[in-house]
Parts: C-alpha cells; structure tokens; sequence
C-alpha cells in the first residue's frame, strides 16, 4: 500500500496550526493522499496546492484569463441557486456561496486562482480551485474560518450537483463568448479605419498590381475599401461562430452525475439569467463531454482573420516599401526610432507584430485541432490547452486589430511619389509595359 504524501507546496512564511488564523499563518488541509499546509492569506485549498506542484509548464494561472474565472463564478451562482430552489442548500450556505461567486464576477479575489492554465484532468484542478476559492470565501462570510469545511465544503456544497465535464466546458464557452465579443468590436474599428482612408483615398491614383507586376489603374482607396470588406466578413463569420457555443451541458444527467430531477432545467435557467445569454443545454450529454467540435470551428475563423490580418500587414509593409527602389504608394506613421535604418526610424513595426500575432495564431489552431481529434470515447481529457489556445488567440487578434487600427492605419498618407496612370494611358489585361513584358491581371 503506498504511503500518504505530505505536501508542503507553497511553504507558509511561518508556523502552521490545525487551523486557520491571521493571514500571516498557514492551515493544514487533508485530503485521502494526505495533508498539505496552506497559506494563512490564501483562500485555494488542498486540491489546488497539490496542482501547484503537479502543473508547472505554461506557468499561466487561470488568473491570466478573467473571462474564465468570471465564468466559474457563473456556472457555481447559478447551481447554487437552483440547489436552494430544490431545497438542498440550507442553513444560509446558498446566499454565502451566492455571495461569493457575486464577489468574484466583480473582479474579487481573480488572484486566487492560481493552478497552471494547461493540466492534466480535463479541467478537474481548475473546477477545484474555483470550488475551494468560493467555500473559504463563503465561510467568511457566514462568519467561520478558512478551511472550516464542516460547515461548507468545496465539494459537497459548492460543487453540489455538479461535475468537472459539465462545469468546465460550460464556463469555457461562456468565457469564450464573451471575449469574442472584445474581438468583434476591435474588427470593427480596425474595419472603420480602412474604410476611413478608403474615403480619403478615393482620389489617388495608382497602379494595381498582380504577381508583383504592374496591371491596370486603379485609386488607392480601392485596396483599402477591399481590406475594409475582408473585415466586415470576418465580423459576421465570427458571430455566426458564436451561436454554436450557446449549447451547453451543464445540469444535464448524464455519465457520473448526482443531480436531482429538476436541477437540470433549474440551473440552465439561472445561468441564463446571470449571463443574460440564451444557453440551451444539448440533447445528449454523451456527445457534449467528448465533442469539441465547436471549439474547432471557432478556431477555423480566428485562423482565417489572422491569415487575413498577416496578408493585409504583409501588403502595407510592401505597398511602404521605398523610396528609391521600392512600390513607395504609401508612408506608414513612424512610431519609433531605428538607428539601424538609413534614415534613422522604423515605421512598420506595428504591421510586424501583426505578422507574429498571426503566425501564433495558426500555430494555436493546430493545438487546438490535435486536443481535439485526441479525445477517446467519451471523454476528452485535453480541453485545458483548448481553453487556453482560444483565450490567448481571442485576447491576442483583440489588441493587433486594435494596435493597427490606431497606431498604424490612422496615419497612413499617400506617397508624394506614389505611382500614378491616367485611365487612358493604363495598363491593362494583356498590355505591353514599357520593357516589353506583358502584364497580366488575373
């Protein structure tokens, strides 16, 4: 038989006591592994202490993703909520937990949430610490100590009704949802701001181009009116996207469940009403706890805008490319010194963090593709690094799209020596240019 493992990660500043006391002083927790000493000033328990030491990598808290914590607190207010309308939460630890899941939707106590993003148990170290945060906090509040568990207890109150394959997917698309909505408002300033210079552009002659090689006339307003409707398709894709992920699975009875009856329907309904979002729960829980399709898709469009995003950088580094030997249509706000340049300043950094945005994003895309065919059975054990890949790519196109609109976009200008044709002497499908080549527009 294995021996018990004590742990004593993180180490208290001082003594530890049965206990908990002043902030200053740790508490021990006991779990069927053994027991662990607890910060005095930490409201996560045994189960998030032991995580501490088993998930290390990405060294990203869920912290780092308010979106998800807020989320949690959703998905725990409302079981609590629907647990009280059944009659099986009482003596005031419904209001408590209430309460403190209230507290966290507020922005309390997100630094709590401290286990690596990325773990092993398909989300059961993230659940826990939401469950051990809400409990201590919801013992505070009925007056009793930190760790105080028989009086509330992480899982026989907080997580009442519920499990990790429930809690987990459902917070993540809530979550999801929700950050999508930050990315759709930052397309749409990044589409007004090309849109903006299409207006102002419309005027300026140029010469399009096909493979690098000069085509027809066209004014310059029209690159920047066709980057403007490459964006408002993304804006639709994306809330098309979004409509997928209202089904969720949280309450309904399935493999492992200790629900009641009514506690389904009961619990969707207050989650909507938290959320002010229209949740429906799916039709079999079977298929919810190992499909992840949804998150697949969703990861097609971001990949698609990034793709675009990249393109559109890549065309405005060119099109600014000059002035002796490059297209020069275009100058690009210089935004910071470069003493290596020949003139002494850089102005397409901002379109280069666009490109490196982008490449992560693709890369992104094939984590999330991997975790998700790798699912067996049932079960998917690998939604974590799902959960996380789509956060960072949704926070990261967020603030590109948001960084070019306004620090790049907003003070292009024409070239004073941007190339120009009179429609009657243009090149077109099929003329000569001056060098004799023919130049095609395809």
């Amino acid at each position: 038989m294995r021996a018990p493992v004590a742990v004593r990660l993180p180490r208290p500043p001082a003594g530890r006591i049965a206990k908990p006391a002043t902030a200053g002083l740790g508490r021990i927790e006991r779990d069927r592994l053994g027991e662990g000493v607890i910060p005095g000033n930490a409201y996560w328990g045994i189960h998030t202490c032991r995580a501490l030491g088993n998930f290390t990598i990405s060294r990203v808290p869920v912290s780092a993703h308010p979106h998800l914590v807020n989320a949690l607190a959703a998905v725990k207010e409302a079981a609590a909520q629907a647990n009280r309308e059944l009659g099986l939460l009482r003596g005031g630890r419904a209001e408590a937990i209430i309460q403190a899941c209230q507290e966290i939707r507020s922005g309390n106590l997100h630094e709590q949430f401290v286990v690596d993003v990325v773990q092993g148990g398909s989300g059961t170290s993230t659940n826990m610490n939401a469950n051990e945060v809400i409990a201590n906090r919801a013992l505070e509040i009925l007056g009793h100590n930190r760790g105080e568990y028989q009086y509330l207890h992480p899982t026989e109150d907080v997580n009442l009704g519920q499990s990790t394959n429930e809690v987990h997917p459902t917070a993540a698309k809530i979550a999801t949802i929700t950050a999508l909505g930050g990315l759709i408002t930052a397309l749409e300033t990044l589409r007004e701001a090309f849109a903006k210079k299409a207006a102002e552009f419309d005027g300026v002659r140029t010469i399009g181009r096909a493979q690098a090689r000069n085509c027809s006339p066209m004014s310059l307003g029209q690159g920047f009116h066709a980057y403007a409707g490459m964006l408002g398709r993304d804006e639709g894709r994306l809330r098309d996207v979004a409509r997928t992920l209202y089904e969720v699975n949280v309450g309904v009875p399935g493999i492992g469940s200790n629900a009641v009856a009514g506690y389904s329907e009961a619990v969707r309904r207050h989650l909507c009403l938290i959320t002010g979002l229209p949740l429906t729960s799916v039709a079999t829980v079977a298929e919810a706890t190992q499909d992840c399709a949804a998150f697949v898709d969703l990861s097609g469009v971001l990949k698609r805008i990034a793709v675009e995003l990249s393109k559109i950088s890549n065309d405005l580094r060119l099109l600014s490319s000059g002035t002796r030997s490059g297209f020069n249509d275009i100058d690009l706000p210089v935004v910071q010194a470069h003493p290596g340049s020949v003139r002494g300043e850089d102005a397409s950094v901002i379109p280069e963090l666009v490109n490196q945005i982008a490449f992560t994003v693709v890369g992104n895309d094939a984590a999330i593709t991997m975790a998700a065919e790798a699912g067996q059975l049932q079960f998917n054990a690998f939604e974590p690094v799902i959960v996380h890949s789509l956060a960072q790519s949704i926070a990261h196109l967020r603030e590109a799209s948001l960084l070019l609109a306004r620090r790049c976009v907003a003070g292009i200008t024409p070239s004073e020596t941007v190339p120009s044709a009179p429609p009657q002497q243009g090149l077109h499908y099929g003329a000569p240019e001056p060098s004799g080549h023919v130049a095609l527009f395809v």
